[in-house]
């Protein structure tokens, strides 16, 4: 006779104790690796002392903006121009005796020394190989002011200065305008450069005047010596020394004279009428020394 088994009876009890074992086993498994991650809102010690990198890249370094070039004429240079006349202006006052003369020189800027190059261009109709040649600042001070009067040291003679700066210019000849003093005609009162004076007696009797002594020396620029040209231009100089009128470019109004002398250089009458002196002065002189041989 066959038995049936019977299976056993379900225990509910023990069931429920071992879910809860096998629960109690999956959190502790749990817990070490939840404790290991970090929140995503928090950062590591290594994270923290490392300074985070930016997400786009850092703007490039503005670059420095290019220097202009220097221009530097090219090609062939048959006469450079060299101007010393300009930044210096004599304010003069001559009375009946030596003791109420008065001179002072004026610091001007009145662009004299670009009106030599303007006039030289023009006199050679704009000839491109004409040009300006720049000259280091105090380096014509030996000539104006040389140690003695009577005999000059070598280093102050013109072509010696001249040599000094113009090793690389390779122009074939040197145009040099400077000034100097020169006696007042019919007087013993010398006129220092490119000025105005004022001569008479007390404050009633009294005329003003402007000049400009001008002198312009031509020099050889492979040998570095002065090319002398003694008639140059003589016809034009003895005109206008056998004037029978008084020269319309040196008159000047008394109300003109700088007084104090510091007051020349803001004039604008003054430095215009001095500029058409000047200008007056080298359309005389310059065509004779620009001509071609």
């Amino acid at each position: 006779m066959w038995h049936v088994r019977r299976p056993p009876a379900f225990d509910l009890p023990k069931a429920m104790f071992r879910i809860a074992v096998a629960a109690v086993a999956l959190l502790s498994l749990l817990t070490p690796a939840a404790a290991q991650t970090p929140p995503a809102t928090t950062a590591s010690p290594a994270q923290a002392a490392t300074p985070a990198k930016p997400a786009a890249k850092k703007a490039a370094k503005a670059k420095p903006v290019a220097k202009q070039p220097v221009v530097v004429e090219s090609g062939p240079c048959r006469v450079g121009v060299i101007s010393v006349i300009g930044d210096r202006y004599s304010v003069q006052k001559f009375g009946l005796t030596i003791f109420e003369n008065e001179a002072s020189e004026v610091p001007i800027d009145w662009a004299l020394d670009d009106l030599v190059f303007a006039r030289g261009r023009a006199a050679t109709s704009n000839d491109p190989t004409v040009r300006r040649i720049a000259s280091p600042k105090g380096v014509f001070e030996p000539f104006y002011n040389p140690k003695t009067i009577l005999i000059r040291d070598p280093g102050e003679r013109l072509p010696v200065i001249v040599r000094s700066f113009t090793a690389n210019a390779n122009c074939d000849r040197y145009l040099v305008a400077t000034t100097f003093k020169a006696e007042l005609p019919n007087t013993h009162m010398m006129l220092n450069g490119i000025g105005t004076y004022n001569q008479g007696l007390g404050s009633l009797l009294r005329h003003s005047h402007l000049f400009a002594n001008i002198a312009i020396t031509l020099i050889d620029g492979r040998s570095y010596e002065e090319i002398k040209r003694p008639f140059v231009n003589f016809g034009a100089n003895f005109a206008a020394n056998m004037r029978l009128t008084e020269d319309p470019l040196t008159k000047l109004d008394n109300s003109l004279f700088p007084d104090p002398p510091a007051a020349a250089s803001a004039s604008a009458a003054l430095r215009e009428r001095t500029r058409a002196l000047v200008a007056d002065r080298l359309d005389r002189g310059l065509p004779g020394y620009l001509k071609e041989d």
